[in-house]
Order: structure tokens, then sequence, then C-alpha cells
């Protein structure tokens, strides 16, 4: 109890210094808005106060009780001790609990068990595996589950829904969707949006709010030419080598190597078959090159590029890589031997010799 001298505007029952501050008891939310002081409150007047709440994602629809606790003081008694200015007024203060009750609304919550990739490299096309629950309250009906792109994310959804029908609050969904990834991405984890569309049980449309799952993505398919340049001479044809090796971190499949012979070189077999080629694997094929008599004597770049498969059969073209070819100056017997005016020369020598020798032969008979 406490006493006072106060105006003989106050009355018993005026609320003073009333406070109010809403808690949420056993319902599944935060209470945003920090107690509030709401003044004097005479007898039969009413005052408005507003609270800022929000909803945990996990929240179960139904009806709640919501603590409101009010503190304030009322005049309760009053003493005169002489004159009207000496009178004291004695106020008590209560605490008081009111209980309001709020509705939440029965609903689908999903939370992503897992989402695994199937043949996700950058630069291609695969297939991304979810695993949801519904952890609402809420039995959804004629459900569809909903991927699209997080914000400017290189996973991109080719196939963007799935439908699973019934979905009953606790019940687990797996769905398969066809998704493509940005050549630009990185061997990292990128996230994507997840959402159910589905009937209520009041019969209306409605949309879950989305959970936002991450993806691993390998990296791209890559390949590089590992074999020591090839060694030519002017005017010979010759079948080089080439080693490629697949430096990415997917594997490729019915794959074909392409050179593109310009001059001073022409090739009459510039495509080889390499097959399937794992990360790490490589493989050396053949190509039937001849490089002119007039070539420059130095080493030379001939482009090269792959034609291959992914995973889910699309067909894609490497990056160009450079065949390296050194076309060296012959020497001694080698020279006389690739070069074709000294073999002209040679092959009249041999016909006229053995023109000789066949005469000689005939006189002695």
């Amino acid at each position: 109890m406490s006493s006072a001298t106060q105006d003989l505007a106050d009355l018993p029952n005026t609320a003073k210094f009333l406070k109010v501050a809403l808690q949420s008891g056993n319902a599944p939310l935060v209470v945003k808005t920090d107690p509030q002081m709401l003044g004097d409150l005479p007898g039969g007047s009413s005052t408005t106060s507003t609270f800022i709440t929000k909803i945990n994602t996990d929240a179960k629809g139904g009806t709640y009780t919501l603590p409101l606790l009010l503190n304030y003081s009322y005049q309760d008694t009053f003493a005169q001790a002489g004159a009207i200015e000496s009178i004291e007024y004695r106020y008590k203060t209560v605490a008081l609990t009111l209980n309001i009750p709020i509705t939440i609304r029965h609903e689908v919550s999903i939370d992503v068990i897992s989402a695994e990739p199937e043949h996700l490299n950058a630069g291609t096309e695969g297939y991304l595996n979810l695993k949801i629950n519904n952890t609402g309250s809420e039995d959804a009906t004629q459900a569809i589950v909903k991927i699209t792109r997080n914000g400017n994310s290189p996973v991109v959804p080719v196939d963007n829904s799935a439908y699973i029908g019934d979905f009953p609050a606790g019940s687990t969904a797996s769905c398969r969707y066809k998704v493509s990834v940005s050549s630009s991405a990185e061997k990292q984890t990128y996230p994507v949006d997840v959402e159910v569309e589905y009937l209520n049980s009041e019969g209306d449309t409605v949309t879950s709010r989305s959970d936002t799952v991450g993806v691993p993505i390998g990296g791209k398919a890559d390949f590089a030419i590992i074999s020591a340049p090839a060694e030519m001479h002017p005017g010979n044809k010759e079948v080089i080598s080439v080693e490629y090796k697949n430096t990415g971190d997917t594997t490729i499949y019915s794959a074909q190597s392409r050179i593109s012979a310009v001059d001073p070189f022409s090739s009459s077999e510039d495509i080889a078959f390499i097959g399937d080629l794992q990360p790490g694997e490589s493989r050396v094929v053949s190509y039937q090159v001849s490089v002119d008599r007039s070539a420059t004597i130095k080493e030379y770049g001939l482009d090269s590029e792959i034609r291959y498969r992914d995973a889910v059969d699309n067909t894609y073209i490497s990056d160009i890589m450079k065949v390296n070819v050194d076309v060296t100056a012959t020497k001694g017997l080698e020279t006389i031997i690739t070069n074709p005016i000294y073999l002209s020369i040679l092959a009249a020598a041999i016909i006229g010799i053995a023109y000789f020798i066949y005469h000689y032969r005939s006189r002695k008979q």
C-alpha cells in the first residue's frame, strides 16, 4: 500500500500508470513488442495497444492463449486530517492477467530432408532428387512440389514441378527434377527454392512458405592434350598420335576428337573415336596428316576439339585445344629419301642400271 497527496480529480475507478505486457504463453510465436505504458485510464473509457508477433515456421494450427499482464494503481482510501488541503489519498497496486485467445490456421510447412544431385556439373543438364517432409498440421491434397531458381543461382530448373497427390501432416515425399547448370558455375553448392501448392481442408488452393536448399554442383568437363609435339618433315605424310586427357570432374560418353588441318597441312583422316572417358583418364588417338614440301621449318599448332555426350545424352563440344606439330628439316640420307626431286633422280638411276644389266646379260647369251 502506498500513499500520496493527490488532486481531487483522481477517482477510485481510474487505473493510473497503466502498463501492459503481452507474453507468448504456450503459443508457437514470439512477441516482438516490449511492454507499453498507457498512462491513466478512467473508468468507462478504453484505449488500444498494438503488439507485433511472429509465428514460428513450424507452428501447428490451433487455438492458443496469450497472457496479457496489466499493472496499475487505483485510489483505495483517503483520510482528512483537517482542512481539505490536507486530505491524504491511499493507492493500491494491482497486477492482473487477462487471457487473449489466438487462432493459428492449419497449413503445410515443409522441410527438405535431402537434395541429391544426379550428374549435375557446370555446363550440363542432370537431375535433382528431393525428399521433403510435411512438418505442418494440414493434410494437403492434390499437392504439387515446385522448385524455382534462387536469385541468380546457376542452377535453373528445366522441369519445375512434380505432382505428389495427398501429402498428410508428418508424411514424406520424394521428387525428381531435370535441371540445367550454367557453364559459369564453380564446383560448389548453390541454392534452390522449394514450395508446395495444394488444396487445404477448406478446398482453397494455397502455397506453402518456401524452403531453400543447397545443391552440390560438380566442376565442368575439361580436357588437355598431354602428348609431346609430333615431328614431321616437309613433304611428309605420316600418322601422328595425340593423347587426350579428361581433366574435368565428370565422365564423358561416345567422344570423338577432330583435328583441323590448315595450310601447309592436310588430312584424309581428321576424326578419331575416343569413346567413354572418366575423370583423370586419357586416351591416344591417331590422325593421318600430310605437310607440304614448301612448309616453313617451325612449330605449328593445329586446332583440335572433342565432341561428346553427357550422362543424359546431350551433345557438347569442348574448347579448342592445340595439337603441336614440329616441322623440321631433313638430313643426309633422310633428305634424299624424302625429297621428291632426289627420289626421281634415284628412280631414273635404278631404271638405267637395271636396263644396262639386262642388255649386258643378253649379249653374253
